[in-house]
């Protein structure tokens, strides 16, 4: 799976943006893990990259290209630098802090607030009904 030439010249751009440059960068390629048989354990598509001025370290192996590795190993590299530089939080950071909202528990006064709410709509509903003889 080949990239298009609008997704190289995206992130190109995105890492002129942040500062980052290619003689900064420190590329290794290292032995998959995981799932995937004999040819993950012979081949090295896990793409390792480290950004020297920062010494941020990324890790990648999403995919079986080690194309494709790299250039999601350099996207995730964009967007740990763009979140220290900008102190913005990534799409993907803001979806996961989403998650772990909805799945914290309620407060004990705001189960009994949603309780309450439920109970006075079930009446509500009671009302509709056709009179018993």
């Amino acid at each position: 799976m080949n990239l298009s030439k609008e997704k190289r010249n995206e992130l190109e751009q995105r890492m002129q943006k942040v500062g980052i440059r290619e003689e900064d960068l420190i590329e290794k390629f290292i032995l998959g893990s995981g799932s995937g048989g004999q040819k993950i354990n012979k081949t090295s598509s896990c793409v390792y990259l480290k950004h020297l001025p920062t010494g941020l370290e990324v890790k990648c192996q999403r995919e079986r290209s080690r194309e494709m590795n790299r250039f999601f190993a350099r996207r995730e590299l964009c967007e740990k630098l763009e979140q220290l530089l900008f102190k913005e939080k990534s799409k993907r950071q803001q979806e996961i802090e989403k998650i772990r909202r909805q799945k914290r528990r309620r407060s004990k006064k705001a189960k009994e607030k949603m309780l309450a709410s439920k109970r006075q709509h079930s009446e509500k509903k009671g009302f509709r009904q056709k009179p018993q003889e």
